[in-house]
C-alpha cells in the first residue's frame, strides 16, 4: 500500500471504538471464571453431597397420598 505524499493519516479511532464493545464482554467473562472457581473450590473443601440428595424425601410428584 503506497500513501500519497498529500495524505495524512491523523488517528486511527477503531481501537478506541472497540474498546467499550469488548470491555463487558472480558469482565463478564472474567466473573463467571471467577464464580465458577470459587464454587469448585467450596465443594472439594465440603465433601457435602446434599444437592445430590434431594430427590430422597419424597418421589411422590402428583401430590397423592
Amino acid at each position: 500500500m503506497t500513501v500519497s505524499a498529500d495524505v495524512d493519516i491523523l488517528a486511527d479511532h477503531s481501537a478506541l471504538l472497540a474498546i467499550p464493545a469488548f470491555a463487558p464482554a472480558l469482565l463478564v467473562v472474567g466473573v463467571v471464571i471467577w464464580v465458577a472457581r470459587r464454587d469448585r473450590r467450596k465443594g472439594t473443601d465440603d465433601g457435602d453431597d446434599r444437592a445430590h440428595s434431594e430427590g430422597s424425601a419424597s418421589s411422590d410428584q402428583d401430590g397423592s397420598p
